[in-house]
């Protein structure tokens, strides 16, 4: 296994996990983890956590900027890794 593939893997399960945090949060009518927070991770290769993430904890699923945002990056991720691979 690649540092690439393990970079992968752990920025997505951290993604996967501050979405959860951030929904107890929301329920919970605490402090907020910022909408940058969310996108930066996405942006950094965590979109595929934040992605399954959304769904199965059924945050940000209103919102079009997440839900069609978090396809775009995925989409330009995808594009990106073909490219220079």
């Amino acid at each position: 296994m690649s540092y690439f593939q393990i970079y992968l893997i752990i920025i997505n399960l951290l993604s996967f996990s501050i979405m959860g945090i951030d929904k107890y949060r929301a329920r919970r009518k605490m402090w907020r983890v910022p909408e940058r927070i969310l996108f930066l991770l996405a942006i950094i290769g965590g979109s595929i956590g934040s992605i399954l993430a959304m769904y199965y904890f059924r945050h940000k699923t209103k919102h079009p900027k997440f839900v069609f945002g978090y396809w775009i990056i995925l989409f330009i991720q995808c594009v990106l890794y073909f490219f220079f691979l």
